[in-house]
């Protein structure tokens, strides 16, 4: 049942058989599709239908709550109904939830837990919000390596269930140190009487819970992992980050990506939300890039009025300026926009030889691009203002230089930001913007003093 037929289902009955009726769709829909037809309810009625699902499925559905109805949710509930719902969310989701909580919801719902699902909570919400082991899940299957095979797959069978992954199977000392991995499939060909030891695959690739999460994403994808095993300081395992996981934090850094890279990242590294985030926030945060491009775009204008008897001998060169330098600032956008993706990805690192390689391809392609955009502006030029050749000169030269400075410097850009250690991407794009726009003019203007500087000399 999709969300379209179940509010067309729901559509003219009472609320009180609304909920009832919901409460029979859980059964055989999506958790997906049921948070999204629970829009429309008003939070008591959606209260209601929590306690009359079973703790699974409600859990399921809370999982696709906007982050708000799941605090007010649990903010309406007792300790009881509460623990029910949260003991039932998966590891790495209640320490998510947990950390979002409000204190009072916090103190109302611990000591209803119980004593290890507390402890594991609070342990995993200790680590920072954007740490590896703030996304780790600690059900996974993991056995002894004297166990025998046979005992390993009936362990698996024991607790699958109430695993987030069975597909890999960890080997750890009795103190929960990594020794190894058996995958589900060799596990299933390899004999009974073997020992996890001997059929383990030794020296696996693994995570520090201290490390950003963003590390996590980079070696799931590098290494093709359905789980990657998280460590503590200490070396013991303490979970995994499945490639589940994985997709949701790319899914968060890709959004927060594009918010930093257009200028609208919070000062306390948070992204901006045009829903929940404070008006006032919203004001300081997008006010400060403004007013950091309109210090620039007074330079600006200013060098262009200077040139003001230039442009009274020869007018046509006014209709050129904008895409001249609009098609710097382009051009570095996209080249910017390469290597941040580059660096998210891993392929790219702050050293001279990433830069220089990064360079000899950026460089010919920013050409090329150059001598194609400076060929059609001179045509158009031509065909439609009927210019003469020192103008074309002027215009198609400035072109030419402003469209491969703009790949070269939108390509430094996020270097330069991550050596000063700032975010590439918060920093690369309002300054593609302003440097492009000052340097597109001087480039410009100095072509059309060098190819119509005699206009200005007295006769």
């Amino acid at each position: 049942m999709t969300r379209k037929d179940i509010l067309l289902s729901i559509h003219d009955l009472s609320l009180d058989l609304r909920v009832r009726r919901l409460a029979e769709a859980a059964k055989h829909t999506h958790p997906s599709d049921m948070a999204d037809a629970l829009a429309s309810l008003p939070l008591s009625a959606t209260l209601d239908l929590m306690r009359k699902l079973n703790a699974e499925t409600a859990a399921d559905m809370i999982e696709y709550f906007p982050e708000s109805l799941q605090l007010a949710l649990f903010s309406a509930m007792d300790a009881a109904e509460a623990a029910r719902l949260f003991t039932a969310l998966l590891a790495d989701e209640r320490a998510d939830l947990y950390a979002r909580l409000d204190a009072r919801s916090r103190q109302n719902l611990l000591p209803a837990l119980e004593k290890n699902v507390r402890e594991e909570t609070l342990r995993l919400a200790a680590f920072p919000e954007e740490s590896v082991g703030s996304a780790v899940t600690s059900e996974y299957i993991s056995v002894l390596p004297e166990t025998r095979v046979s005992a390993a797959l009936k362990t698996a069978r024991a607790v699958a269930r109430n695993s987030e992954t069975i597909y890999v199977i960890y080997v750890l000392d009795r103190e929960k140190h990594l020794l190894g991995t058996v995958s589900l499939r060799d596990l299933l060909l390899a004999d009974d009487e073997d020992t996890m030891k001997s059929v383990m695959r030794p020296h696996p690739v693994f995570a520090r819970a201290t490390w950003p999460r963003s590390r996590s994403t980079e070696m799931i994808r590098r290494y093709d992992l359905l789980a990657l095993p998280v460590l503590d300081d200490d070396g013991a395992m303490i979970g995994v980050i499945t490639v589940d996981d994985a997709m949701d934090i790319e899914k968060e850094q890709d959004a927060s990506q594009l918010a930093r890279f257009g200028g609208t990242a919070a000062p306390d590294d948070s992204d901006l939300d045009i829903l929940t985030s404070p008006l006032a926030t919203m004001f300081k945060v997008r006010a400060f890039w403004l007013i950091f491009l309109t210090a620039f775009g007074v330079i600006t204008s200013t060098f262009v009025a200077a040139q003001e008897a230039m442009l009274s001998q020869v007018i046509v060169l006014a209709a050129f300026i904008a895409p001249i330098v609009d098609m710097g600032g382009n051009t570095g956008s996209q080249s910017a926009t390469l290597v941040i993706r580059a660096m998210a990805v891993g392929d790219v690192e702050l050293r001279w030889a990433h830069v220089w390689r990064a360079l000899k391809r950026e460089i010919p392609v920013a050409c090329a691009l150059g001598l194609t955009v400076a060929a059609l502006e001179c045509a158009l030029a031509r065909f439609s203002k009927g210019v003469g050749m020192e103008v074309l000169m002027t215009v198609g030269l400035s072109m030419f230089v402003c469209t491969t400075a703009g790949g070269v410097i939108g390509l430094l850009l996020p270097f330069l930001a991550r050596r000063m250690g700032a975010d590439p991407a918060t920093l690369s794009s309002p300054l593609i913007t302003s440097v492009m726009d000052l340097l597109g003019v001087f480039i410009y203007f100095g072509f059309a003093y060098l190819f119509l500087g005699d206009l200005l000399r007295p006769l």
